[in-house]
C-alpha cells in the first residue's frame, strides 16, 4: 500500500536549515510533524504496529508513538523499522527525513545520559547524532541486521568519540597557563578573554574582543576565524545562522571553530609566558 504524502520539497527545506535558535532536534521534529500533519499527510500501514489494526494507515508521527509503546512487540518494531528505511533507501525524500525523525525520542534519551563536557555545546552533539544516523540508513541492511539497534549504535558510537575528541582536546589545552586563561568555552569564553586581556596589557582595556583584535593583527587567528568565535562564543549568536550565512555545514563550522580556538588558546598561552 502506498502512503500518502504532502508536497515535499518545501518541507525538505526546514529539515536542512533550522530557525535561528533552533536545535537540530527540534529542527528535524518540526519537519516530521509538518509530513504528519499536513492537509494529506504522510502515512504508514497500521499492521506494522497492531496485529489487529482498526484503520489502514497512520500519520508516521502516530506510528513512531506505536512503535514506542511497550505493547509493540520486538517482531512489529523490527518490520517498522525495515519497511521505513527500505523506502528511504529506495525512494528518497521524504522517507529519509522520516527515518531519521523516527529516531528523536531515542537519541533525546540517549543525550540525556550522556555525560559531555561542559565545554561540547548540546547542538553540536546533536548535529553529530543526526549525521551518523542519516548515514547509517543510507547503508544498513535492512535483510540481516537489526535495523534500530544499528541506527542507534552508530549514533552512540559517533557522539561517543565527539565526546572522547573534546575531552582529549581539553587535556591537550590545558596546563598552568591555562588555569589562568580558562577554557575557551560558552559559559566562560569572556572571563578566559577579559582576563587575557589584562595580562597582555590592553592599556586597560578590560574588552574581550579586543583579545581577538590583537590576535588578528599578529596572525595568530583570521579575520573570518575571529568573527566566527566573536559571533557565536561573545554574541551568542546561533551556529546555523553562520552557517547558512557562510554556505557551510554546522559540522564543518563547529570544528573550524574548535581549530581557530586552539590556535587563540596558544596564542594566549605565549603571551602569558612572555609577561
Amino acid at each position: 500500500m502506498h502512503a500518502h504524502h504532502t508536497s515535499r520539497p518545501a518541507v525538505r527545506r526546514t529539515a536542512c536549515t533550522r530557525s535561528a535558535g533552533r536545535s537540530p532536534f527540534q529542527a528535524l521534529e518540526e519537519s516530521f510533524l509538518a509530513l504528519a500533519t499536513a492537509a494529506q499527510p504522510l502515512t504508514l500501514p497500521t499492521h506494522l504496529v497492531c496485529e489487529e489494526p482498526e484503520q489502514p494507515v497512520l500519520p508516521v508521527d502516530q506510528i513512531r508513538t506505536r512503535l514506542a509503546h511497550a505493547a509493540t512487540s520486538p517482531t512489529l518494531r523490527q518490520h517498522t523499522w525495515c519497511e521505513v528505511v527500505r523506502r528511504a533507501q529506495r525512494l528518497g525524500d521524504p522517507w529519509d527525513l522520516v527515518a531519521v525523525g523516527m529516531t528523536v525520542p531515542v537519541l533525546r534519551r540517549m543525550l540525556a545520559r550522556l555525560a559531555c563536557p561542559t565545554h561540547l555545546e548540546r547542538a553540536e552533539v546533536e548535529q553529530e547524532a543526526l549525521a551518523a544516523v542519516t548515514s547509517a540508513v543510507s547503508t544498513v541492511d535492512v535483510e540481516t541486521v537489526d535495523v534500530a539497534r544499528e541506527l542507534f549504535a552508530t549514533a552512540d558510537r559517533a557522539v561517543n568519540r565527539l565526546v572522547y575528541a573534546a575531552r582529549r582536546r581539553v587535556e591537550q589545552e590545558t596546563g598552568h597557563e591555562a588555569v589562568h586563561l580558562g577554557r575557551l568555552t560558552r559559559s566562560t569564553a569572556r572571563t578566559a578573554c577579559q582576563a587575557a586581556s589584562l595580562e597582555v596589557g590592553s592599556g586597560g582595556a578590560r574588552d574581550e574582543y579586543a583579545v581577538l583584535v590583537r590576535a588578528v593583527g599578529v596572525g595568530a587567528v583570521g579575520i573570518a576565524e575571529a568573527q566566527l568565535i566573536a559571533r557565536t562564543r561573545l554574541a551568542g549568536e546561533p551556529m546555523q545562522l553562520l552557517a547558512d550565512e557562510w554556505g557551510v555545514s554546522v559540522r564543518q563550522l563547529y570544528r573550524h571553530r574548535a581549530a581557530a580556538e586552539q590556535q587563540l588558546a596558544a596564542y594566549l598561552g605565549h603571551q602569558m609566558r612572555d609577561q
